[in-house]
């Protein structure tokens, strides 16, 4: 491990569920304060990849390596797993994970949830954690919503609890699975301010998103998933504004990229 380790990388994975083969052999790396976005059709891959980034999901073959250290694996094929349970805590302790559900846990309160897990997991102090979480909370426009529920915040609102939550993890990688399309078009964008504020404090990010102005604003690189496969890559503005593919031209004249 060297200050010049990507924070992740993932060398030719293969993920297959049976005879699926939903991944063929994709390789992405996220430089130390580097935005990436998986962009495709559904059933392309793009949540796959991320699941497996963050070791939800196991592959069949290929490397994934955080800050330059590898996962080590036993069994091989479908038979595949992570052969060291306490370095996959480790790695995704640091990979915070935000669902397209928000997932709270609805018999606790916004600062509850946000501070479940550095006490819990980590074992921190609660007092200090309830400091972070609560600058986290205002940071991300609800820290009035702290004694509140889940059920009482509206789907924007929880959103954005969730985004605090992994932040408290105070990870060294932020994972987005479609952050904001289970919500109605005007609490999305209190979403992608959140986000967008997020990527001008330079943090590491993989964000899988269908908000195709959020990619090309947000990322240093664009990602271009196709059955499988990486069919294009590069700067925002190489994807969006110069497509080399039939397929990219395709998928973003169907998404409606001005």
């Amino acid at each position: 491990m060297t200050a010049a380790s990507p924070v992740i990388e993932i060398r030719n994975l293969h993920k297959a569920y049976g005879p699926l083969e939903v991944l063929k052999g994709v390789s992405i790396t996220a430089e130390r304060g580097q935005v990436i976005s998986l962009i495709g059709s559904s059933g392309s891959g793009k949540s796959t990849l991320l699941r497996c980034c963050n070791l939800l999901e196991d592959s069949q073959q290929g490397d994934v390596l955080f800050d330059g250290e590898a996962v080590k694996w036993k069994g091989e094929g479908l038979r595949r797993q992570p052969a060291d349970r306490a370095q996959v805590t480790r790695f995704r302790t640091n990979l915070a994970m935000v669902f397209q559900q928000f997932n709270l846990w609805s018999h606790m309160t916004i600062l509850q949830n946000v501070m479940e897990a550095p006490v819990t997991v980590l074992g921190e102090n609660p007092a200090v954690v309830e400091a972070r979480a609560r600058a986290l909370l205002d940071k991300v426009g609800i820290g009035s919503k702290a004694d509140a529920w889940p059920a009482q915040l509206s789907g924007g609102q929880q959103q954005r609890a969730a985004i605090a939550r992994a932040l408290c993890m105070e990870p060294k990688a932020l994972l987005f699975d479609e952050p904001t399309s289970a919500l109605d078009p005007e609490l999305q964008q209190e979403v992608v301010k959140v986000i967008k504020d997020l990527a001008g404090e330079h943090r590491t990010m993989i964000l899988v998103t269908h908000d195709m102005r959020l990619a090309a604003d947000v990322s240093d690189h664009v990602v271009f998933l196709h059955q499988g496969l990486i069919e294009e890559e590069g700067a925002p503005e190489t994807l969006f504004g110069n497509p080399q593919t039939d397929r990219l031209r395709q998928f973003l004249s169907a998404t409606m990229v001005g």
